[in-house]
């Protein structure tokens, strides 16, 4: 059951959202402007072969900035204007609308607590266009088009797969490969207790696995393929998770304050 606090959080920010917002509209513009960006790359390419190749290693590296940016940037208050703007928009907002007992939306009002406002779409083109300005200069245009059409396309899918762990629970997300396993590896970074360092992964939990910082024990292909099973869950994990799941006596704006216990639990 949905906690009083995180009640009343939910009303006052959906009182606060303006008017004249329309969420339809916030999405319609996001994935608009990436596919005509998908689709202005494809079609300059000209007899692209092996540049293809170069698809792989820029999909990686995205999915460690995202796990970076998540742990460092989303969840680290640095008091630099814009960084401290995205730590108050995701910890102080986002993690207080959704905890892993009541994660999901109702309304298309409420896809502004979810998807990234527009600016993030001036700073993927303009960080996107400096990358592939430079795979130009380095490689050629084939290798310079596919650098920002795999980065575009990572930050469609970022957007696709958050949404999907904020609906409610349905056929569609239950069962998809992929979808299914970032639904559940993100309802569980929701968890109050573990959201400041556990399942910062938000498309492919790789980076997770990598850097130690999944709630599972378990290997790669296991982390991919997880699903919906908490059969892998830490040991160490699942008392911290049951206390915060329905005590949020100890939850701050800024995160939970654990004790000494807890704290070196997840330090293990």
């Amino acid at each position: 059951m949905i906690s009083e606090r995180q009640r009343k959080f939910r009303e006052q920010y959906k009182a606060d959202i303006s008017p004249l917002y329309n969420g339809l509209l916030h999405i319609g513009v996001i994935f608009a402007a990436g596919i005509a960006a998908l689709y202005y790359c494809a079609t300059r390419l000209e007899n692209a072969t092996w540049e293809w190749l170069l698809v792989l290693p820029v999909f990686l590296a995205g999915n460690l900035v995202e796990w970076f940016m998540h742990k460092y940037v989303m969840h680290r208050r640095i008091d630099v204007f814009a960084l401290r703007a995205i730590y108050e928009r995701h910890t102080r907002q986002h993690h207080q609308y959704f905890t892993d007992i009541e994660p999901t939306i109702d309304t298309t009002r409420e896809f502004r607590i979810v998807f990234f406002p527009w600016r993030v779409l001036i700073t993927l083109g303009v960080g996107g266009g400096l990358l592939g300005y430079l795979a130009y200069l380095m490689i050629n245009a084939n290798a310079a088009y596919i650098v920002f059409m795999t980065m575009v396309g990572h930050y469609l899918v970022y957007e696709v797969f958050h949404y999907c762990c904020h609906v409610h629970d349905n056929w569609f997300v239950r069962n998809m490969p992929f979808i299914n396993t970032i639904r559940r590896h993100h309802t569980a970074h929701h968890n109050q207790g573990i959201m400041m360092h556990y399942n910062m992964n938000l498309t492919f939990p790789i980076a997770d696995w990598l850097m130690g910082t999944s709630d599972l024990r378990r290997g790669l292909l296991g982390h991919l393929f997880n699903g919906y099973s908490e059969d892998h869950i830490k040991e160490e994990l699942k008392p911290i998770i049951r206390k915060f799941r329905h005590d949020d006596s100890r939850v701050t704006l800024d995160g939970p304050q654990l004790t000494e216990d807890e704290r070196r639990a997840m330090a293990a």
